[in-house]
């Protein structure tokens, strides 16, 4: 039995290898915890063993998904970042804490700020043009002050940052999503119309870590 966990900048995901279900917390909650195995932002000094999320996001993406080739992007509270396996093999991988400053957060706050349900909120296919989440809300704001209703210019806020990560990943046909965003229905109908988006939710890099427990005991095993 072993825990495992995704230290994120806002949500910490741990998996207790002993139960059936991860569970998710406030990583400001978590400062006490440590994991056998971590990946994520807060990682280092939560377990004695660091994955890089990189590593975690392509093993959990292969383990999940099953298929010969598949780019998948994860949206989380800090930054964007994608991976994208053929037969196994890494072909390609970016990491940005620029243009995917927040997005995550940003949302979220936005969210609580105007009392949102992002499960209601219909997508708009106006976006504000950002660079990121933070530089974004002066934008959203100037949009509430002329009169545009809060619940639409945070809709074109949405759609800019899946826009913008949309670019970053090469605009694909089809893509699979990882993170906390899997659950935002709105941000997952803001990207454009013929582009299928696949959620896998937000437990993907503990699925990567399971890989580096597996590996972990057959060498512990062999040795």
């Amino acid at each position: 039995m072993a825990l495992l966990g995704d230290f994120g900048t806002s949500w910490t995901k741990l998996l207790n290898t002993g139960s059936e279900e991860p569970r998710v917390l406030p990583t400001k909650d978590a400062h006490d915890i440590t994991a056998d195995i971590a990946t994520g932002h807060n990682a280092r000094r939560r377990a004695p063993r660091h994955v890089n999320e990189l590593i975690a996001l392509a093993q959990g993406g292969e383990r999940l998904i099953g298929e010969e080739e598949f780019l998948l992007l994860d949206v989380g509270s800090r930054d964007v970042k994608y991976v994208r396996l053929r037969r196994g093999e890494l072909v390609d991988m970016d990491w940005t804490t620029t243009c995917g400053a927040l997005t995550g957060f940003t949302l979220e706050l936005l969210g609580r700020y105007y009392g949102l349900d992002y499960d209601a909120v219909e997508p708009s296919k106006k976006s504000v043009s950002v660079t990121c989440g933070v530089l974004g809300m002066e934008q959203l704001f100037e949009l509430v002050s002329q009169g545009v209703p809060e619940s639409e210019a945070v809709a074109r806020f949405a759609r800019g940052i899946a826009m913008n990560a949309y670019r970053f990943i090469g605009q694909p046909k089809t893509f699979y999503l990882s993170g906390g965003m899997c659950e935002n229905r709105l941000f997952q109908h803001s990207f454009p119309e013929k582009v299928e988006v696949r959620p896998l939710g937000r437990f993907v890099l503990l699925e990567g870590l399971m890989v580096e427990l597996t590996r972990a005991t057959r060498a512990g095993t062999a040795g």
